[in-house]
């Protein structure tokens, strides 16, 4: 078979626009690109260059070979491109694979280290839906850029043992049925390898009693079909005509990139004040540290902490008329005090952000910062590289628009005219970061920049610093959205904000979890300081609950943005998505400890959330996702399970009525048969029931919004 040559997955996509934005003044970040006049030729980029990643080539999707292997997964761009996976994960590799006539066929997937070493081969298991699918479960456990194989194989003991369990009982060609299962066992035994004295013993010994003439044809039969024999010879097996497809890459990386509960503040919001105005600092900040780690998150996300611009600066609720002492958006980077290299003095110095970051270290936390490729007009760069932005007929540089809305205070980037000199310094910003201790970039908009440099900036940090994740804050169209995941970003913002039906949750989570999980993984933030989500505007604390609970258990990775806990829900005026009075352009300080004093916050639900998530295995896996029968439409079930641990998820959808429903679970996707009861340890509550494939269940979202329930067999 042809192999096809390997393709730039960037060169193969369709160069798109960036698509309006669903965050209102959410779009004050982002840009649309420059319309061009019907004379005006489009700039390609030039070809990032040497050193490149060699492309990975197509495996075979093997049907010329003995048996057809077909639909494989995971795979990416059709295997140019590495299917994704973190250490630890439970990945299911699946095919389709198929044989002529009636004789049995199994399959093995082979999993192999980043050295060429064997890890795992394992038998996979036929999912018996009638359509010739086979699933097998793999493990890998470093990272590292691993590969898979499938190997399709005739299996001559099972076509003899299904044809023998038929004749031999209808008295069929008892002898001769008896003598074929021997000489398979007696080649079987002569096939295993040196140390399988006791298997080899027990093959022979089964060979010989199956053609022992003396005895009954049932006790005959019965040492063939001996539970014994049939697993020795599952875990052996006999192949004939095996055929691969294959290797299949597959990136495997650190368990923060599947895995993670993130927290998004303000430094400069905390220890300051408007009345006088003050802003907090990487000092004040540092104190707000011991409560997120107390609820449990694992990723405090920074807005940009860089100067802000003074130009065209924005006042509170994004107005054009800015007070003295107003800050600014922080998305407005630079100023005469610096760029992307330079931290903001109002909040202090690199020093001080260096002890931050330890602090974060110290109590168990990672650092995310923002990676915005955006100007405000007073940026370095402006000056010293203006062909680094585009320039309008009247001389001028473009700044940010999505018409009809305008945001003077940003100038988005350019890469059509300098491409290397651009792409030069953005790899040098991050490197710069990075050797601050920052492994994780939150970038702003990637989908307003060309593919190739993300492409090409993923492929340098990867060679070296493999631990290094990004993630994409990509509200746009799906392929693009895709395309980012497929050239090396870790993880995704996605669609979840705006997804609050039964209907929608389940078919795009599904979607999530099985076909994209080849090449995305999602965080499901609950709300950004861009998204005041419609539902949370009217839901109340229990909206906010039920949002928490889905986006925890929902997805091994969510995040939640400061206020959220607080119940913040006002939006600046009917219809919008933005807050009223919005952290993006003032200070806001909270009074945490007040809140406390009154029982105004989540705080304690989310931490216990947090906790179940860091107990459990199940809700640390994407691709296990599973939902049920749910006899109302308010109310969403749904199972999570990682080898022995199940965990089930009942929510109410609605915030304001209390829902009856009858659940059904589908047990044997549990590992439970149909008929079976079972311990049901609800993990909110403390309560323990023993529920079964039906269950009854009643949500009253003033009480509790969920079970969370942790699966015992009785």
């Amino acid at each position: 078979m042809m192999t096809p040559l390997p393709v730039h997955a960037a060169a193969r996509l369709p160069v798109m626009g960036s698509e309006p934005s669903r965050r209102s003044a959410a779009g004050a970040r982002s840009s649309t690109s420059r319309s061009r006049a019907p004379h005006e030729r489009a700039v390609v980029p030039a070809n990032p260059p040497a050193p490149w990643t060699p492309r990975l080539l197509t495996p075979p999707v093997e049907l010329s070979g003995r048996f057809p292997i077909t639909q494989v997964s995971p795979v990416s761009v059709g295997g140019r491109r590495p299917a994704t996976a973190a250490v630890g994960e439970a990945v299911p590799v699946r095919a389709t694979s198929f044989r002529e006539g009636h004789d049995s066929m199994g399959l093995t997937v082979i999993l192999t280290r980043p050295d060429g070493s064997v890890a795992q081969a394992v038998r996979m298991d036929d999912e018996a839906t009638g359509l010739d699918t086979w699933m097998g479960i793999v493990r890998p456990d470093a990272v590292g850029d691993w590969s898979f194989t499938i190997e399709a194989w005739g299996s001559p003991w099972d076509t003899w043992l299904h044809r023998a369990l038929i004749k031999i009982p209808a008295d069929q060609d008892v002898d001769l049925e008896l003598l074929e299962g021997s000489l398979l066992l007696e080649r079987a035994a002569d096939s295993l390898p040196a140390g399988a004295e006791d298997d080899r013993t027990t093959l022979v010994s089964a060979a010989r009693t199956l053609v022992a003439t003396a005895l009954p044809v049932p006790v005959r039969l019965a040492a063939g079909t001996d539970p014994v024999i049939t697993e020795l010879m599952h875990r052996r097996p006999l192949r004939e005509g095996v055929t691969a497809s294959g290797p299949w890459p597959l990136r495997v990386q650190r368990r923060r990139a599947l895995v993670g509960a993130w927290y998004e503040f303000f430094p400069r919001s905390e220890g300051a004040s408007l009345d006088p105005p003050r802003t907090g600092t990487f000092a004040t900040a540092a104190q707000r540290l011991d409560a997120v780690a107390e609820m449990g998150f694992d990723v405090v996300y920074v807005p940009p902490v860089h100067p802000i611009g003074r130009i065209n600066r924005k006042g509170p609720n994004n107005t054009l008329t800015p007070g003295p002492e107003d800050p600014g958006s922080p998305w407005a980077i630079g100023s005469a005090e610096g760029g992307h290299d330079a931290i903001h003095p109002d909040l202090g110095t690199i020093d001080d952000f260096d002890a931050f970051v330890a602090r974060c270290i110290e109590l168990g936390l990672e650092i995310a910062i923002d990676l915005a490729l955006q100007a405000a007009p007073d940026h370095p760069w402006v000056a010293a590289h203006p062909e680094w932005f585009t320039t309008r007929a009247d001389g001028t540089i473009a700044y940010a628009e999505n018409p009809p809305k305008k945001y003077q205070d940003i100038y988005p980037l350019n890469f059509d005219n300098d491409p290397e000199g651009l792409y030069a310094e953005v790899e040098r910003i991050v490197r710069y970061w990075m050797d601050h201790g920052v492994r994780i970039f939150r970038v702003d908009n990637p989908h307003t920049k060309p593919l190739w440099v993300w492409d090409r900036l993923m492929t340098s940090i990867y060679a070296t610093d493999p631990d290094v994740l990004f993630l994409a804050e990509a509200f746009t169209r799906p392929p693009m959205m895709r395309a980012l995941a497929e050239v090396g970003f870790q993880q995704s913002y996605t669609y979840f904000t705006w997804r609050n039906t039964r209907q929608e949750i389940e078919e795009y989570a599904s979607e999530l979890a099985g076909p994209a999980s080849a090449y995305m993984r999602p965080n499901f933030f609950v709300n950004t300081p861009d998204i005041n989500p419609e539902f949370l505007q009217h839901s109340g604390p229990a909206g906010f609950a039920i949002r928490a609970t889905l986006g925890a258990t929902l997805s091994p990775t969510y995040g939640v943005y400061s206020g959220f806990e607080l119940y913040e829900h006002v939006a600046v005026r009917p219809g919008s998505e933005e807050y009223l009075d919005s952290e993006k352009y003032q200070y806001r300080p909270r009074d945490w400890e007040l809140a406390r004093k009154q029982g105004r916050t989540l705080a304690p639900y989310i931490a216990q959330l947090n906790a179940i998530r860091h107990g459990h295995a199940a809700l640390q896996d994407l691709r296990s996702l599973r939902f049920h029968g749910s006899d109302s439409n308010d109310v969403i079930a749904f199972s999570k399970r990682d080898g022995d641990d199940v965990i089930l998820v009942v929510c109410t959808l609605d915030p304001t009525h209390d829902h009856e429903a009858t659940i059904w679970w589908d047990l044997p996707s549990l590992g439970l048969s149909d008929t079976e009861r079972y311990v049901a340890h609800d993990l909110i509550t403390d309560s323990v029931w023993t529920w079964e494939r039906s269950t009854y269940v009643h949500l009253r979202p003033w009480e509790h919004v969920a079970h969370v329930v942790h699966v015992r067999q009785i």
